[in-house]
């Protein structure tokens, strides 16, 4: 009886910790990477450094001062170097650490060794970033933060730049127009794409932006966001004469540019300007983000007419993508495929488009339209995003570099709302007004009369 006793005061709380601490890296990761994981990789980084490096060849061989220096003080063996440890960071999702390459080293050998130090320390991803020459950062990453994504608490939104999604190295993907002007969005039905072009929206409404709509799905996307809209088009019909306002828009704007070029000759370089954000701020027109949701509606054509009319839209967002980033007009471009298939035109766009964000595909034919022609190797990870994971999806840019990325859930509600809170920054365009969407009014709920009639309180 004593025994048992004794076995239940110790394994009963060893149990109830095992059983806590299974729960917790199941269902909360975070909480158990704080508690447990982070301890724990922490020694195994700490105690197993010099040794792993060895192994994972990443060490050289001593200098002759330092062989000479061992022999004279002490008797042990002289060991290959490993580069340079710095101090530890633990985070909220894992640990960064910085490492001085020795000479002959660089951030290519610790990058193809990635994968063998995450096994070596029990971590889930390892990537490594090149600080400066000679010096690389190893973000060891706890548990798989696309699972359940929670964006960082500390964003600096600014104009144009919007925290959008999470990336699969816990860093926030931030969609920088001013960076990337132009973008094509593709992947499938349910994919997530919708709920990232609501991300896009929501974090535009709240900046001194015009957003401009083209949804030819009826509007059943861009519609409940139409107290912030400046335009929306819901057909290719209202397509075709709202394009050439843009390019007009576009035009005047480079007319105020070029009038602003021809000053005095003793007029500073610095005040002489190439674009919209060289102007001083009360000389300088609002910026205009153009959605294009399901961008095959406007190339599809049933009759000769439609035709004609197709190939002025395309020579129109042509002439958008290419020379609207100096007159801020920056082009948001979505569907389900774009390729060669879809006539004359196709191809000229998606090539003036910078930034490809991949959803999930319904073959690989589309994922290459996205990332063929800029990551090659990224093609693979588009095709391989399983359907039980809407918003994943893979991003790039025409600099080759590519990443995994998953947006949160925002409802369509909460995005409308935050929509109609900041309908007071919708900005004055005249040229825009006749294409502005009628906004609904909300019914007011009456309150019901009271039972009980009040009598007012008299001395």
């Amino acid at each position: 009886m004593t025994d048992l006793a004794t076995l239940l005061e110790v394994g009963g709380p060893v149990a109830a910790l095992g059983g806590g601490a299974a729960y917790a890296r199941a269902k909360h990761p975070e909480v158990y990477w704080s508690t447990v994981g982070l301890p724990i990789s922490t020694v195994r980084l700490l105690s197993s450094y010099s040794s792993v490096m060895e192994a994972c060849g990443l060490t050289v061989a001593p200098s002759r001062l330092r062989v000479l220096a061992v022999k004279a003080t002490t008797r042990r063996e002289v060991r290959p170097v490993p580069p340079r440890r710095g101090i530890i960071w633990p985070t909220t999702t894992g640990l960064r650490v910085r490492l001085r390459l020795a000479p002959g080293q660089e951030s290519a050998d610790v990058a193809a060794s990635a994968e063998r130090l995450r096994h070596a320390w029990g971590v889930h991803a390892v990537y490594v970033s090149t600080i400066k020459p000679g010096v690389v950062e190893l973000r060891l990453v706890g548990f798989d933060v696309l699972r359940k994504v929670r964006m960082p608490r500390k964003l600096h939104p600014d104009l144009l730049r919007v925290p959008v999604a999470l990336r699969e190295d816990a860093t926030p993907f931030i969609r920088d127009y001013r960076t990337v002007p132009h973008q094509l969005t593709l992947g499938a039905t349910l994919s997530g794409k919708s709920m990232y072009l609501r991300h896009l929206v929501v974090g535009l409404a709240r900046q001194s932006v015009a957003l401009v709509g083209i949804d030819c799905k009826w509007g059943v996307e861009l519609a409940p966001f139409a107290p912030r809209l400046s335009a929306l088009a819901t057909d290719p019909d209202q397509a075709a004469e709202l394009l050439p306002v843009l390019i007009k828009e576009m035009e005047e704007r480079y007319d105020l540019i070029k009038a602003r070029q021809g000053v005095a000759p003793s007029t500073p370089d610095e005040e002489i300007t190439s674009d919209i954000w060289g102007l001083p701020d009360h000389e300088r027109p609002v910026p205009v983000v153009l959605f294009v949701d399901e961008v095959a509606e406007l190339f599809l054509v049933a009759t000769k007419k439609d035709e004609e009319r197709r190939d002025e839209m395309v020579t129109q967002l042509i002439r958008l993508a290419q020379l609207g980033r100096a007159a801020g007009i920056y082009l948001e471009v979505c569907g389900q495929r774009f390729g060669a298939e879809l006539g004359k035109g196709a191809t000229m766009l998606r090539a003036q488009l910078t930034g490809r964000v991949c959803h999930r595909v319904n073959d690989e034919a589309s994922a290459k339209m996205a990332l063929g022609d800029i990551a090659p190797e990224a093609v693979a990870a588009a095709c391989a995003i399983a359907p039980e994971r809407p918003g994943l999806a893979v991003a790039g840019d025409t600099s080759g570099g590519w990443s995994r990325i998953r947006t949160p859930y925002l409802s369509l509600g909460d995005a409308a709302e935050t929509c109609r809170a900041s309908a007071h920054l919708v900005p004055d365009l005249p040229a825009l007004k006749p294409f502005r969407p009628d906004v609904p009014v909300r019914p007011t709920v009456e309150t019901p009369n009271p039972v009980v009639r009040p009598r007012p309180v008299t001395d």
